[in-house]
């Protein structure tokens, strides 16, 4: 496979003409990704559209969105999602660029994208290849079959199968529903969970039928300082794709690696929840085992669009396991922004739209702070930290100003920061009236999550 940036290096002008659509149907409303990618296309000159679980979303205060469009109003299925990007185009009233910002839009764009072409441009790859990615259960079989490391995983048929995992991974392990996307919200189940003992496993596996997939159990591989880290990377089909060959071209057998036309990989300083959640902060820095990992993903299933890895380095043998594939930008995917703009997001732009994508010119170094979670990461960190001696050198000095971009914070859009801000403190607040009240449940609660069928 080409190496990173292996775009076009003609510096040709930004047309922006073709309006976009940032689509999302998980409800989180500070979901700062989906800011990300309407700042990214906005200050580009795009006119973006997008559709948001409601109007008082701080990312609709950002003065780059052009409209914001409400999502389907019950449970997202096939024909409930289509006939809202439908009534969209309507609204948008000519072709426009989808960016799916969360797993469920992924797929199921991807899914049904023989009945949106017409009026969306979308990465050309097969419909079922996003699904097969994001199944937590099938990972598995995908890295073994590419030769990448992933940790040991049992899918147990049964409770006893369940609980003798124990046996097999040790205690903790990791548990996961294979298809978190279809997780309801009725459910009170988390995507991942740390199963302390043998029943509390088989427990969790006769919730399966309420989950909509099935449970998978994962050896526990701890984390600490330096072990999390990230790739992002946007890929397109290379230049002597089979689709573009003729049928007597001698040379239209066999596969052809992608071409990444953006691409990097970052470590997760800072997360929420601490050691466990998404990048609260983030730093590119080049990492070569975690790159040719992430290619070699690609390469072995042939995926076009934007694409979300997350690593964690196993401490006893060196090696980077592969836990999570996301065919979609993550949150931070503004960390991996090169000194002309470009990120993966506006190169998916230029790629679907026929346009060719200037060669990725510096970056790592960069920083990436999610202000909300990462003041409660470090304020829990210190926390943790209170009390233990100090040991090792110091770190790195932090980095100039002028490479760190924040996740709210823009001096050319102050408001979606306001907005969030209100947002955040005033759900803190009502938080802590509700535990205050006699009988109130307690702190363990799940957050709400959207209602969600099989695309």
């Amino acid at each position: 496979m080409p190496p990173f940036g292996s775009g076009s290096s003609d510096g040709a002008d930004f047309d922006a003409r073709t309006p976009a659509l940032v689509l999302r149907l998980d409800r989180n409303p500070f979901h700062h990704g989906t800011l990300g990618a309407i700042r990214s296309l906005g200050r580009a000159g795009v006119e973006v559209h997008a559709v948001v679980e409601t109007a008082h979303s701080p990312a609709v205060r950002s003065r780059f969105l052009h409209r914001a469009h409400p999502g389907p109003a019950g449970p997202v299925d096939a024909e409930a999602l289509v006939e809202t990007l439908l009534r969209v185009s309507d609204r948008i009233g000519r072709r426009a660029v989808l960016i799916a910002m969360d797993d469920l839009s992924a797929i199921s764009t991807a899914a049904h994208a023989n009945r949106l072409r017409e009026r969306y441009c979308l990465p050309d790859q097969p419909a079922e290849l996003p699904a097969r990615l994001a199944d937590k259960a099938g990972l598995a079989g995908l890295c073994a079959e590419a030769g990448i490391a992933h940790p040991p995983t049992v899918v147990p048929r049964d409770g006893d199968e369940a609980a003798g995992a124990a046996r097999t991974l040790g205690l903790p392990m990791v548990a996961k529903w294979s298809r978190p996307w279809l997780l309801g919200a009725a459910t009170g189940l988390r995507s991942t969970t740390l199963v302390r003992s043998a029943e509390a496993a088989r427990a969790l596996w006769e919730q399966a039928g309420a989950a909509g997939s099935g449970l998978l159990l994962q050896r526990c591989i701890p984390g600490g300082p330096n072990t999390d880290w990230f790739f992002h990377g946007c890929f397109s089909r290379g230049p002597a794709d089979p689709a573009s060959r003729g049928p007597a071209d001698p040379a239209s057998r066999g596969p052809v690696d992608p071409v990444c036309l953006l691409g990097g990989s970052g470590r997760k300083e800072l997360s929420w929840p601490v050691r466990t959640g998404l990048t609260a902060k983030g730093r590119w820095l080049p990492n070569s085992e975690v790159e040719r990992a992430a290619l070699r993903l690609v390469s072995h299933v042939g995926y076009r669009g934007i694409l979300d890895l997350d690593f964690r380095r196993d401490r006893h043998t060196g090696a980077y396991q592969l836990l999570d594939v996301n065919p979609r930008p993550g949150a931070q995917f503004r960390l991996f922004t090169d000194r002309h703009g470009l990120d993966v997001v506006r190169a998916l732009y230029l790629d679907v739209t026929g346009q060719p994508v200037p060669a990725q010119s510096g970056g790592p170094g960069r920083v990436f702070v999610a202000e909300n979670y990462a003041l409660l990461s470090a304020l829990v960190t210190a926390g943790e930290a209170r009390g233990r001696p100090v040991t090792g050198r110091p770190g790195p000095p932090p980095p100039p100003a002028a490479a760190v971009e924040t996740a709210w914070y823009a001096s050319d859009d102050p408001l979606p920061f306001l907005a969030m801000a209100r947002a955040w403190f005033g759900r803190g607040l009502a938080k802590a009236a509700h535990r205050l009240r006699p009988g109130a449940a307690g702190p363990g609660r799940r957050a709400h999550r959207a209602d969600r069928r099989t695309p």
